[in-house]
């Protein structure tokens, strides 16, 4: 089987350029994606067609089939009961991941209007996660009439020991961040020292 092209990526550019930038000892400790989750939610009152419809969705984006999950308790306040489907959710390892991951960063993401970049915050332990509102941003979903846009959850998990690890891991995959405003307002001053001198 083919290596996937992010992967290949990652082996031939992304490793050689974290080992120079933190000095590890050993390629073991360079950090790598672990696995990506994609987590959606199902409305209480949701009926089988549109869970249905949900799940090849997800099946059609990330290739994989989903699993539905369900309430293990009853909550009176939130009219859920046990066995009722509460969302669904698909885990991506090995070559699957890294090709969702590429179509994610090469392809979806730059095709949104207006994008801007995406947040530069983690989780603390070196995971991200990406909220994606409208699930037909992927080219994957075809696009129907009367069909209701679904939100997402999108966690890349990686064995980074720090969220400054694992953010330039990320950046070097070619995850399109946004620039913090420190960064911006450097990029717009540079110009006027240099016409100064």
């Amino acid at each position: 089987m083919k290596t996937p092209v992010l992967k290949e990526i990652y082996n031939t550019q992304v490793v050689p350029e974290l080992k120079k930038l933190y000095k590890y000892a050993n390629v073991h400790e360079v950090p790598t994606v672990e696995k990506i989750v994609i987590n959606t939610r199902i409305k209480a009152e949701a009926e089988k067609q549109h869970i249905a419809d949900l799940q090849k969705d997800i099946a059609a984006v990330t290739g994989q089939k989903p699993v539905v999950n369900k309430a293990r308790i009853s909550i009176a306040n939130f009219k859920v009961r046990e066995g009722m489907p509460l969302g669904v959710s698909v885990t991506l390892r090995g070559a699957s991941m890294w090709e969702f991951l590429f179509r994610l960063v090469n392809v979806t993401l730059p095709n949104i209007r207006d994008f801007r970049g995406v947040a530069r915050k983690l989780d603390g332990r070196g995971n991200y996660t990406l909220g994606v509102t409208d699930h037909t941003i992927f080219p994957e979903i075809n696009v129907e009439t009367g069909r209701k846009a679904v939100g997402m959850d999108i966690t890349i998990v990686t064995s980074a020991a720090n969220d400054e690890q694992a953010r330039e891991l990320l950046r070097l995959l070619g995850m399109p961040f946004r620039q913090s405003t420190r960064q911006v307002v450097q990029a717009a001053a540079a110009p006027a020292e240099v016409a100064n001198a």
